[in-house]
């Protein structure tokens, strides 16, 4: 008599993952790709309005994620990711709603449309009070947006440890992150047409929308493996086939051994501060990539965010390549005989290694526009690359009741990280604009592009060699 075949749900799970995640990276797009077109006319913004805005969610993403972790570890997966994403859709549509807002505070007019709104604030004379008090608006929406938004990957890794064997779950990751890129790909040929056709408040409140229709879906989807109807036993076999956490029930049903981790106690491992300077050093350049970019191609070669569309799409395309991060690690511990977490940091060497291309983005884009798009795009697989890796070195060493934990305390290094660029990106290039700096050639925003595109290149060496250095070889947590 044949066995019956192994189910293949685990997969299921990471495509709901995915979608989260294109979802996820769709929601903070939106603003990037209409600030410079459709807000500045309206509020008045300066680079560094923009930059505040940008590193102020940086910065709540940062503290969110830390806290995160501990409520998706509290709540669990499910519930914990319902509810994470309803407050990130809310988030997203709030920032419609910042133009009557600041009619309202202007005027006193609070209960008008969005063109009303805008007839209200055009009639105000003081550009600087209606950029000030419109930016307070956005800040707070996307505060909102932030706090939801930084549940998705502490949830995404634990539900990827709790459905996948180590071996796999680099290969998990990498599909379910590519939600970042598709998100980001789709991003650029549907945001800027439907702010042009229908206004930018439309473009916040449909993408934003996208969100409570996944929720729909994840309620009835997800389930532990070893209740889920849908996984069979060869399944959950498989599964579980590295569990040193886990604990056997009578019946044969493994659960989840489980109790709470601290932070304290987290962070008494230097595995968890390799994690964490590991996101710290390099998450930022990812999130300058995506709020930066539009902003790039506008100031430099003063094409529009519909213009652009074409090359931001390509650039994202590009990025697609970093399924391959998921790949390479699995081919070295198979093939190679490697430990998970060798395989994995040496992976990890080879894409610190290639975003030292945007060195030439500058120097070269006097060329085409195309060469420091296919450069970006090129550098955004290798970050991506990177990115499913180090999220999976977390899993290679701690237990899961502290996966969440950990990945939140890496998430706000990265956040940290990630505000100190952005912010200092926005002053960088309203100083290089105004005073028209010179550097090896480049004049005025170019310079101060130049910068940011250099500090980009090195930051994943510099956060290997130091992963490296504070955890030199597989060290998995045994007393937690």
């Amino acid at each position: 008599m044949d066995q019956p075949k192994m189910t293949r749900f685990r997969w299921t799970i990471t495509t709901m993952l995915f979608f989260a995640t294109t979802i996820n990276y769709l929601d903070r797009q939106v603003l990037s790709l209409t600030w410079q077109d459709s807000i500045v006319p309206e509020f008045h913004w300066t680079n560094n309005d923009y930059g505040t805005i940008t590193a102020t969610f940086s910065l709540v993403y940062a503290f969110a994620m830390l806290f995160a972790g501990k409520i998706i570890d509290w709540m669990d997966t499910k519930k914990g990711f319902f509810w994470f994403i309803f407050i990130w859709s809310l988030g997203a549509c709030l920032h419609a709603y910042c133009g009557i807002a600041t009619a309202g505070v202007l005027k006193g007019e609070w209960f008008v449309g969005f063109a009303k709104a805008k007839e209200i604030i055009g009639t105000v004379g003081d550009t600087a009070r209606i950029a000030s008090i419109s930016v307070t608006l956005f800040i707070i929406a996307r505060i909102v947006l932030a706090v939801g938004e930084a549940g998705n990957f502490p949830a995404s890794i634990k539900a990827t440890a709790e459905y996948f064997p180590k071996k796999d779950r680099a290969f998990s990751t990498s599909i379910f992150n590519a939600g970042a890129t598709v998100g980001a790909l789709l991003a650029p040929v549907t945001i800027p047409f439907i702010a042009k056709a229908y206004g930018w408040e439309m473009a916040f409140i449909i993408i934003g929308s996208l969100g409570f229709i996944w929720m729909g879906f994840w309620v009835f989807i997800y389930q532990k493996p070893h209740v889920h109807p849908k996984v069979n036993e060869h399944e959950l076999k498989y599964i579980q086939q590295d569990d040193a956490d886990n604990i056997s029930t009578a019946d044969g049903v493994f659960v989840s051994a489980s109790s709470k981790v601290s932070f304290s106690k987290a962070l008494s491992y230097r595995q968890t501060w390799a994690f964490a300077i590991g996101k710290f050093m390099t998450d930022g350049v990812w999130w300058f990539f995506l709020f930066w970019t539009p902003a790039y191609l506008k100031s430099v070669y003063n094409l529009d965010s519909t213009q652009s569309a074409p090359q931001i799409f390509v650039l994202y395309s590009i990025t697609l390549l970093s399924i391959i991060g998921g790949w390479l690690p699995t081919f070295f511990v198979e093939k190679k005989g490697m430990n998970p977490y060798n395989g994995r940091m040496k992976a990890m060497l080879i894409f610190a290694f290639i975003p030292l291309l945007t060195l030439l983005a500058q120097p070269l884009g006097y060329i085409s526009v195309w060469i420091p798009v296919i450069i970006i795009g090129i550098a955004g697989a290798a970050h991506q690359s990177w990115s499913a890796n180090i999220f999976t070195t977390v899993g290679d060493m701690f237990p899961k009741k502290a996966i969440a934990t950990v990945t939140g305390i890496g998430g706000m290094a990265g956040g940290i990280g990630s505000f100190f660029i952005n912010k200092g990106s926005g002053v960088l290039f309203d100083h290089a604009k105004n005073t028209n700096m010179k550097l090896l050639g480049f004049e005025g925003i170019e310079s101060g592009y130049f910068i940011i595109f250099a500090i980009c290149a090195v930051a994943y060496l510099i956060g290997w060699f130091i992963m490296k250095t504070l955890v030199p070889k597989y060290q998995p947590i045994t007393d937690l």
